[in-house]
């Protein structure tokens, strides 16, 4: 890098802090600062949805594994992420704008207190918070892992930068910050991938290789395969469900999206657009990947630094900076959304039920009570991340591939599955049973028992198997034990029922604004 290219990052992490102080003109309360008011735009939401759902794990990660297997990369990440959402836009997306504007709730896991009880509530929160701080915690590694390649910071050092400032804008003006500084990272993303696109078409012109004929080269022997090494079909039919659930709300920062929109139409709107763009971008940011064995040699043995070492040696200073502000754009983006996320769920789901004094937050505290809780979490996440790559996390992409996929649908399930008429009859029992069956398997799956398989248990199991177990037990339990009381059945066609009114004609019970320590579990 040199003084061009730090202008210009320098120059777009002053941009991200003007927008975030311009939108705290925009957040007068809890509701302004985690769900935008319910005022955004569908076509805003649905761009924040699509960008909160990537990192710089796609430029280290998953550029390792495209430089390795080819374009398994997308069909395995990011075709799935695209019809997962698509599916979800009629399932998931009118059913979770409804819990912000019918049941009145700021968190995505808000209304599990009535549809559940507390307990099931407060599981899925810790949980779910944990889980999050370790994935967030992989995102800053991965970006400080690609800021070190490009200008010799140490990874702690790239840690501290990329998390200060993004906690400076996603504190001061919550999810509207969020998306507004998300929609500029999408231009920002949109120019540097072309230039990256174009320059590498260039570069193999001047090897004498043509675009399609690139992939006869010996060095991309199978790399056209849809399905190879560990990413075959039992893991692509694993990871549609995972994405599944994880994209349409599971990971709780999607599902915010959705509320954020003015009705239910408008989420699926968001929804549709956000599928569309997963299905036809990441082709676009995946080629340069695809090709990069033909340009140049990964000096990890993952192949993690192959885009980042390609990106170096093409693009003139100035798109240089550019490249690497996308980098940034997209990591700061998932783990702005992540810290809103998580912080709507420690104000309104787990502070009432510790403290009496939160149960009494008004509406300056609680905004204040927000923004503090943001900055804990990204500190925390900060911390994680300083150790993705020691013997317990190991490195990058196994965090996030491994324990992210891996843990999210036991927490999904109960909230997702929740939200159908379908499954009205699975209660409190089965939602509890179904998670702790599930992070069991997950432990057994990727220690026990593979400690005791020779080679180890493959890839696609380790993250299958706990969703499989938790499904199974969530409905099964729900037929055996049916728990579908009047109150439960009450909240449920309040989020069904048609239209985007109130909902008030289903007779659905009112919904608690937040949950007490001393409700009946």
């Amino acid at each position: 890098m040199n003084s061009l290219d730090w202008a210009v990052l320098i120059g777009y992490f002053g941009v991200m802090i003007a927008i975030g102080v311009w939108s705290h003109k925009r957040v007068d309360d809890v509701s302004d600062f985690f769900t935008a008011g319910g005022k955004m735009p569908w076509w805003l939401s649905g761009i924040s949805h699509h960008m909160s759902g990537y990192s710089a794990v796609m430029f280290t990660g998953y550029a390792g594994i495209a430089y390795t297997y080819g374009v398994t990369s997308f069909i395995t990440w990011s075709f799935p992420i695209a019809l997962g959402i698509a599916i979800g836009s009629r399932l998931f997306a009118p059913r979770i704008n409804r819990l912000r504007s019918r049941l009145h709730v700021a968190s995505p896991l808000e209304y599990l207190k009535n549809r559940y009880n507390l307990s099931t509530q407060q599981a899925l929160a810790w949980s779910g918070m944990l889980l999050k701080i370790v994935d967030v915690g992989a995102k800053w590694a991965a970006i400080a892992t690609l800021l070190s390649v490009f200008t010799g910071v140490t990874l702690n050092q790239g840690i501290l930068i990329t998390g200060a400032i993004t906690a400076v804008y996603c504190t001061i003006g919550g999810l509207w910050a969020d998306a507004l500084t998300e929609l500029g990272q999408f231009v920002i993303q949109l120019l540097a991938g072309l230039s990256m696109f174009v320059a590498v078409v260039l570069k193999l012109n001047d090897k004498g290789i043509g675009f399609l004929g690139a992939w006869d080269e010996p060095a991309l022997h199978g790399h056209g395969k849809p399905l190879v090494g560990p990413y075959g079909t039992v893991f692509l039919l694993a990871f549609l469900f995972i994405k599944l659930f994880e994209y349409n709300g599971g990971m709780l920062n999607q599902a915010q999206r959705y509320m954020a929109t003015g009705s239910a139409r408008q989420a699926e709107r968001s929804a549709r657009l956000s599928a569309i763009l997963w299905l036809v971008w990441p082709v676009v940011l995946f080629f340069p990947m695809w090709m990069s064995p033909l340009l140049v040699h990964a000096q990890k043995p993952d192949g993690s630094d192959s885009y980042a070492l390609m990106t170096e040696q093409l693009l003139p200073h100035g798109l240089l900076g550019l490249v690497i502000v996308g980098f940034f754009s997209h990591t700061m983006a998932m783990c702005s959304s992540d810290a809103n996320a998580i912080a709507a769920v420690f104000t309104r789901d787990v502070a009432p039920v510790l403290s009496q004094r939160a149960r009494a937050w008004g509406r300056r505290s609680g905004l204040v009570a927000a923004r503090v809780t943001t900055v804990v979490f990204l500190g925390l996440s900060m911390a994680v991340a300083t150790q993705v790559n020691s013997p317990a996390f190991k490195d990058i992409i196994t965090v996030v591939i491994k324990w992210v996929a891996g843990l999210m649908g036991p927490i999904a399930i109960p909230m997702m599955l929740g939200l159908l008429r379908t499954f009205r009859r699975s209660g409190p029992t089965a939602a509890l049973t179904s998670w702790a069956a599930g992070l069991l398997a997950f432990w057994l799956v990727n220690y026990p028992i593979s400690w005791n398989v020779d080679g180890g248990v493959p890839l696609q199991y380790q993250v299958s198997v706990p969703l499989a177990v938790s499904l199974v037990l969530y409905i099964v339990i729900g037929w055996i034990k049916p728990e579908d009381t009047p109150e439960r059945l009450a909240i449920i066609e309040r989020l069904n029922s048609d239209g985007d009114g109130d909902g008030a004609s289903s007779g659905a019970v009112a919904v608690p604004a937040q949950a007490g320590a001393g409700d009946d579990v």
